[in-house]
């Protein structure tokens, strides 16, 4: 269990980083900490301590105690050789080759990585991010956290932003995200992407597609429009087109549920266009799992060519996310910036990958 003196001590930090008490700012007395955090004037003094030694606040006799200049020439600082990383996820499924790729440039560069992982929530990205501003980093590249929703960390940002630290997005663009925050990105043509899969669907024969999209991340978002775009050049289809949105936070097994009620009904739909190949693997499961087949019943494709997606059966039929090269190109970029060189954000056009997991529907037999 966290000490009542470590929650005061972070709490008051927090306040700081996040630009709650700017630099000189005074901050409460002693008197009003004990009572704001019902503590004894001992844990006050223990958390004061330490943030005094860790160069977050100073005292003047007699005066109080105010914010030190804890971020001083943070721009130019030449100790620093860590490059913090915030992504959605670290371990599973294609961010291990994104932060490879993006620590096969950093390394040769003599930088080291600071890994932070939001599991797609913002309480956690304000965690990973307040461990960055206060380990100093050197630069920041980051997958924001919900990114087609309302952030509750932006003072994070505009600290990040106002302090100059070097930064950039992955699988984001900043002006479709935060168009408040100017950094560079490195991303995918989502939405051209989603439209090129669908009208190889419709080439196919398909006329009646389910599209399953997380849509709390900008991603999702843009492949829904993708989606939709694809069945507005086709007016008189798109009344057979079905949408199923969800967000990072519901339960697989609602997920599911829903597809379930489509492909149950008598005029099912022929196939399903899922967000991505991870969901696009439960959804192949769950297909076999009511007796239909793929591609025979139901054509299923997916999104990002996940590596298992090869090796499945039948294989999946994707788009492909750069993965290793956009690592690689954000390694290169965050090096740039770190050098005070001109840099160029990157829009990826994913290629189409056909394997075994769609073909044209078949007529009912009678």
């Amino acid at each position: 269990m966290e000490s009542k003196y470590q929650k005061v001590k972070d709490a008051l930090k927090e306040a700081i980083l996040s630009g709650k008490y700017p630099i000189d700012q005074k901050l409460p007395t002693e008197t009003e900490l004990m009572e704001r955090f019902n503590v004894s004037r001992y844990t006050v003094r223990r958390a004061v301590g330490d943030l005094e030694t860790e160069h977050f606040i100073y005292r003047i006799q007699g005066g109080g105690m105010f914010v030190q200049d804890w971020h001083k020439d943070w721009s130019n600082e030449s100790d620093s050789k860590m490059i913090g990383v915030v992504t959605t996820h670290i371990a599973d499924y294609i961010f291990p080759q994104i932060i490879y790729g993006i620590d096969q440039v950093i390394s040769d560069n003599g930088y080291s990585l600071l890994l932070g992982n939001t599991h797609n929530n913002h309480e956690k990205e304000r965690k990973s991010l307040i461990n960055m501003l206060n380990t100093k980093v050197a630069g920041l590249i980051i997958e924001p956290t919900q990114s087609a929703l309302p952030n509750p960390n932006m003072d994070l940002y505009q600290e990040i932003m106002d302090d100059q630290i070097p930064t950039l997005f992955i699988n984001a663009n900043y002006g479709a995200t935060y168009p408040q925050l100017k950094f560079p990105f490195v991303t995918t043509a989502d939405v051209d992407a989603e439209r090129k899969l669908i009208d190889y669907l419709f080439g196919l024969g398909h006329e009646s597609i389910i599209g399953v999209f997380q849509v709390d991340d900008i991603q999702g978002v843009h492949r829904m429009d993708g989606f939709v775009q694809a069945y507005q050049q086709h007016p008189d289809i798109s009344y057979k087109s079905n949408l199923i949105m969800y967000q990072s936070g519901d339960a697989l097994d609602k997920i599911t549920h829903r597809i379930e009620t489509y492909l149950k009904d008598e005029h099912r739909p022929t196939a399903i266009a899922c967000y991505n190949d991870q969901l696009a693997i439960r959804v192949l499961a769950l297909v076999k799992q009511l007796g239909l087949r793929v591609p025979e019943d139901i054509s299923i494709v997916g999104f990002d060519n996940y590596q298992m997606s090869e090796y499945m059966s039948p294989a999946l039929t994707t788009l492909n996310h750069e993965k290793e090269q956009m690592g690689q190109a954000a390694g290169k970029m965050i090096v740039d910036l770190l050098n005070h060189k001109p840099v160029e954000s990157i829009t990826y056009d994913p290629q189409l990958i056909v394997r075994k997991s769609a073909t044209a529907p078949q007529k009912p037999t009678a």
